[in-house]
């Protein structure tokens, strides 16, 4: 359950970023938190969160207007 939780936080965030290596610093940095956060082992939540912010492209993922707009 945790790491379907991850894995989701990280396809839905990892794609912050314009180039290639803010999405995957991003990303990785996003793994991280959640991997500390909910206990699991952080190098998976890494790898995880900087391949998918490396693999996606900036228009990737539309989560649509943010709330305060």
């Amino acid at each position: 359950m945790r790491l379907l939780f991850i894995l989701g936080a990280c396809g839905a965030l990892a794609a912050c970023g314009s180039s290639t290596g803010d999405r995957g610093l991003s990303g990785g940095a996003i793994g991280l938190g959640a991997g500390a956060v909910l206990g699991v082992a952080a190098a998976p939540a890494i790898v995880v969160g900087a391949a998918t912010g490396a693999l996606t492209g900036p228009s990737d993922v539309n989560l649509g207007d943010p709330v305060w707009d």
